[in-house]
């Protein structure tokens, strides 16, 4: 029976097979020299897998590296069938004279990491649909109430969690989000945001790009390629 694991438990199953625990999450990566390699450790992952793979496993292939991540999609969180898969994707790349490895020492650019929004606010429910509607996002597996985080539903941005402000910050945020949407999605995203409490800031610059802000004044810019070209 596949069961949540606590951080611990989760780090010191997989540490020495090069993986490590990054916001309920286990991620490694693997060096490659092309695409065309690329996708075949993929595929090796995959096929290691099995079954499991669709609700485990997500890769990002680029030329010179895969980045393999793995959290069970039921939970949302790191079980112990994660453990047994990464053990069993290290076992297949490793038979490819390959290795799973978290970059840490290796004169790699960074080491493998997860980004995370962090979004200050005096209510938290009030801005909170905002932003669920104007990144596209959605609510993680088991976590919708009106206080959690917002998750990107591909997998592909970072999650987005907010902090509780006792006093409200008069001055200008020095940080905005930017949206970059299809050119025939930002008004449908746009809407969505204005009908979940936002407003409109700024069309100077439409169809570059809009100027919304949530119900505390916190900025998103949803832009597309049109416009810009002079």
């Amino acid at each position: 029976m596949e069961v949540a694991l606590t951080r611990q438990e989760a780090s010191d199953a997989v540490g020495e097979g090069g993986w490590r625990l990054l916001l309920g999450t286990l991620r490694t990566s693997v060096s490659v020299g092309s695409l065309a390699m690329a996708t075949e450790v993929a595929t090796t992952a995959v096929t290691a897998c099995g079954d499991d793979a669709d609700r485990h496993l997500h890769i990002d292939l680029r030329p010179r590296k895969v980045v393999l991540t793995l959290q069970s999609s039921d939970h949302a969180a790191v079980t112990s069938g994660d453990i047994e898969l990464a053990h069993r994707i290290s076992a297949a790349v490793h038979e490819r004279g390959l290795r799973t490895e978290p970059d840490i020492g290796t004169g790699a650019p960074r080491s493998v990491q997860l980004l995370e929004i962090a979004i200050d606010a005096l209510d938290i429910a009030a801005i909170r649909p905002f932003w669920r509607a104007v990144l596209g996002y959605t609510d993680e597996a088991g976590a919708d109430g009106p206080h959690d985080p917002l998750v990107d539903p591909l997998g592909q941005g970072p999650a987005v969690w907010f902090q509780q402000m006792e006093l409200a910050r008069p001055q200008r945020n020095r940080i905005h989000v930017d949206v970059s949407a299809p050119h025939d999605e930002a008004p449908r995203r746009i809407e969505a945001a204005l009908a979940a409490g936002g407003r409109l800031v700024s069309t100077a610059h439409a169809p570059a790009f809009w100027v919304l802000a949530d119900p505390e004044g916190n900025e998103a810019c949803v832009s597309t390629w049109q416009g810009r070209d002079g």
